[in-house]
């Protein structure tokens, strides 16, 4: 994505920026040689749910395929494209609780070990829209996930080369993309040293390309098995500490009830738990609501996913005369992490409408419900998934 030389810039913009440098300053995620970051212009398959910041998602037809292509793979900033200077410039510090304050170029990161996990990445507002009563934020349906190949370093090998302090408990995570008003909290969060030491990777590269700068390049942290909102794109420092990050995003954004409770209570922070795993979930991606199917034979297919350590084990289609469910047929192995494709052959007899549905189970033995329990920030919806058509 390319940038715009600074004095072609409109005088009201670059005012923008000098004002948006000072209040980064005060933060210490200004990076050296910061030049104006564009919005990227989006395919034109995607569904745009807000300009500025760019927030779109993708088709379902898309999620026949086993990888989400990158330019069609959704996009979600909290505040946008950051000015983040040329990237031969950009470097990675961890620091705080560690033996060595340690800084890795681009070109040293590369010199580690490269692994490549395939990972399912959703934001936790994916299917907001679905939840009733309606919830304020930005209306995700279903198209907020995707699943791709991300490449790169281990972030358990860097802590080891800072080597860890005793008693550390937390990674706080800070990147490059600030808010554009000072009294705008920036979007902190951090993760446990555990989660931190598994299986969570610093992404280069996505899909086998370098990783696109509307989706965190040139680094972002991948989280396998845990909602998006851990998965820090536009990274510049990590921080080791006793507790956890500070800030809105860490203490009361992202929080969910522990128990299912009636819309428009109000709970104590107690009754709360912060978002991390990721719940089973289905979708289908063909017929796509609305379609119009010829009587007699007719397939459906999709893709399903779970969060931690689980793998998707079953799915189960409801199509077709008298409302009962089958089994799909499962595409590959049973892996954690990566999402698993499925279809389902089935006779459309009878004439006028028809309804599919959808819902997986994971190898925990969990089971997508048929409504998602309400919460008032939309997160995680994972009801049934259906798609209304008709038979002609």
């Amino acid at each position: 994505m390319g940038v715009q030389p600074f004095d072609m810039v409109p005088r009201s913009t670059r005012r923008r920026f000098v004002q948006r440098t000072i209040a980064l300053s005060a933060t210490g995620l200004v990076v050296p040689g910061m030049v104006i970051g564009r919005e990227p212009v989006p395919d034109p398959l995607m569904i745009v749910r807000s300009r500025r910041p760019l927030d779109a998602e993708t088709p379902v037809e898309v999620f026949e395929s086993q990888v989400t292509p990158n330019r069609l793979f959704f996009i979600r900033s909290h505040f946008g494209v950051p000015a983040v200077g040329l990237t031969e410039r950009w470097t990675l510090k961890i620091d705080g609780g560690v033996k060595r304050e340690t800084t890795f170029s681009l070109d040293d990161l590369s010199q580690f070990k490269q692994v490549t996990i395939p990972a399912v990445l959703q934001c936790t507002g994916n299917g907001r829209a679905l939840y009733s009563p309606t919830i304020p934020g930005v209306g995700w349906l279903k198209g907020a996930v995707g699943n791709a190949e991300w490449t790169g370093v281990r972030l358990a090998e860097l802590l080891d080369r800072a080597g860890v302090e005793p008693g550390m408990a937390h990674v706080h995570l800070h990147a490059a993309d600030g808010p554009p008003m000072p009294k705008t909290p920036a979007y902190l969060r951090s993760i446990p040293l555990d989660r931190a030491t598994a299986e969570s990777t610093f992404a280069l590269r996505m899909n086998g390309e370098p990783l696109p700068a509307e989706h965190g390049g040139p680094i972002r942290l991948v989280v396998p098995g845990w909602s998006g909102n851990h998965w820090i794109k536009w990274l510049r420092t990590l921080v080791v500490a006793h507790d956890e990050a500070p800030g809105f995003f860490m203490q009361a954004g992202y929080k969910m009830p522990i128990k299912p409770t009636a819309p428009g209570v109000d709970l104590k922070p107690s009754e709360l738990k912060p978002v991390t795993v990721m719940n089973v979930k289905s979708l289908i991606a063909r017929p796509l609501d609305g379609a119009r199917l010829k009587a007699g034979s007719n397939e459906a297919r999709g893709v399903a996913w779970t969060g931690g350590e689980a793998s998707v084990t079953r799915v189960e289609v409801q199509a077709g005369q008298g409302g009962v469910w089958r089994d799909a047929v499962l595409e590959g192995p049973a892996r954690p992490f990566t999402w698993r494709r499925w279809r389902l052959a089935f006779d459309a007899n009878g004439l006028g409408p028809l309804v599919i549905r959808a819902r997986a189970t994971d190898s925990d033995g969990a089971v997508q419900p048929e409504i998602s329990p309400w919460n008032k920030s939309g997160y995680l919806w994972n009801g049934y998934d259906h798609v209304a058509c008709e038979v002609e």
